[in-house]
């Protein structure tokens, strides 16, 4: 990119080579083989706690370094940079965290926050049914008071985290139809009554253990309810900003990174007695490419400003998140056909970002979800 960044400083600068160096040494020589086994080790994550990749906004006081959100960018960058989809670490970090942080009780954090900065305990969330995918106003999974108890019943689906999971950030119904009666509940997954399903199969993302969630007659207490209750969808709508920033620095990173790929690779692919650099198509193909990647760079970097400050909304978030996940399919489809039939095969790190970009458009509510989010606010001012 040619245009100077503002938005990290020294520290953050020295904490990025942090990263790089556990990503370079941890996790690049062993991702093969995590995603043929569909599953990334328990002891990464420890691993991860040690050198405080995980949850770097946590108060000092429950475990964490007290860092802001451009700690977790720079997490996410450098996964996004090693062509890297797994350890799920942003969830645990951008997610959960913040979920917790802003509206658990005082024994909730003190439970499980230090341990979520140690790596010790893994989290996920549990919003996606299979009859609602994006429409979470409608979630069937039902949560009855009995007594000190709520006593849940329903199933989720392509749940991250789903099998390695400790702690579950469950949204359920408790009230009556619509958004208005979800609640968030607090779930160790020890508990009698919750069931692990199968690991999916995805296309993409393959070393990202994503799993269906089963509830039968399963008991929580009701000190874990996370929030209001009946409020929980209000809870939800806050942070999936947050999530769909996250989603939308990934994007533009390994659009970056494919361009980077795609350069290195045209300067040395000889083809009819020159390089593939040397045609103008690749040459106006890749400055296209670059120019609009540029252009996102510079918007998302604008966003994650007014983030830090708690100026972005929800709907600007949405078009951050609409336009840099639909370009970053389009980057990935064309710096693959430049690779031509090289760019088909595995071995290429172009053929994994390509597939795995196709998430992107889908998870953390789907583009049209998006559309609709931005339309409303058009027509509705």
């Amino acid at each position: 990119m040619t245009i100077p960044r503002r938005l990290f400083d020294a520290d953050h600068d020295l904490f990025r080579e942090t990263v790089r160096r556990f990503i370079a040494r941890e996790i690049s020589p062993h991702y093969a083989q995590w995603e043929e086994d569909g599953i990334v080790p328990r002891e990464i994550w420890r691993a991860a706690g040690e050198v405080g990749l995980l949850c770097p906004t946590v108060p000092q006081m429950w475990g964490g370094a007290g860092g802001d959100f451009r700690d977790n960018v720079v997490v996410t960058e450098e996964m996004a940079r090693a062509g890297h989809m797994a350890p799920a670490f942003y969830l645990q970090s951008d997610v959960v965290a913040p979920y917790l942080i802003d509206y658990g009780t005082p024994e909730q954090q003190e439970h499980w926050l230090p341990r979520m900065v140690s790596g010790e305990v893994i989290s996920a969330v549990g919003m996606s049914e299979p009859s609602g995918g994006s429409d979470l106003a409608n979630l069937r999974t039902s949560a009855v008071r009995d007594g000190d108890d709520f006593v849940v019943n329903g199933q989720k689906v392509f749940i991250t985290n789903g099998h390695l999971a400790d702690l579950l950030v469950l949204a359920v119904r408790t009230g009556g139809k619509g958004a208005k009666g979800i609640t968030l509940l607090l779930v160790d997954t020890t508990s009698p009554g919750f069931e692990r399903g199968r690991r999916l199969q995805k296309i993409g993302c393959k070393a990202q253990d994503t799993a269906e969630l089963f509830f039968h007659d399963m008991r929580v207490p009701a000190a874990n309810v996370l929030g209001e209750i009946d409020r929980g969808f209000i809870h939800l709508m806050t942070q999936l900003a947050q999530e769909r920033v996250m989603q939308a620095v990934r994007a533009v990173q390994t659009c970056e990174t494919a361009l980077e790929w795609t350069i290195d690779y045209a300067r040395q692919r000889e083809i009819f007695g020159r390089t593939l650099a040397d045609f103008q198509n690749t040459q106006f193909v890749v400055a296209q490419l670059h120019a609009e990647v540029l252009a996102q760079r510079v918007f998302l970097d604008r966003c994650l400003e007014l983030h830090l400050t708690g100026e972005l909304s929800a709907v600007d978030a949405a078009k951050l998140k609409l336009t840099t996940t639909q370009l970053q399919g389009r980057v990935m489809d064309e710096c693959l056909q430049l690779h031509g039939g090289w760019g088909y095969m595995w071995e290429y790190p172009i053929a994994r970002a390509f597939v795995d970009a196709r998430m992107s458009r889908v998870g953390g509510g789907a583009v049209e979800v998006m559309k609709q989010i931005i339309g409303r606010s058009l027509f509705e001012s």
